[in-house]
């Protein structure tokens, strides 16, 4: 499945490569929740692939996607 480019996964869960907390936002997470070190990214976040569950959160602001994830994972 193609990213639908929603920053969900750069929000909900905790990042260890990069010390970021679960429900806080990457410190590389631009406006467009693009990523700002996309290039140079940890092996954990390469390897996240897009699924199902990306369609599951869809929601018109950044915070209700990372609820609906949030709350799918607790």
């Amino acid at each position: 499945m193609k990213c639908t480019v929603c920053g969900a996964c750069c929000v909900a869960p905790d990042i260890s490569a990069l010390n970021k907390p679960a429900g806080v936002p990457c410190d590389h997470l631009l406006a467009d929740n693009k990523c700002a070190i996309y290039e140079d990214r940890p092996l954990v976040c390469r390897q996240y692939q897009a699924d199902e569950v990306c369609l599951e959160i869809e929601a018109p602001t950044l915070d209700g996607r990372v609820r609906r994830l949030t709350a799918l994972f607790a």
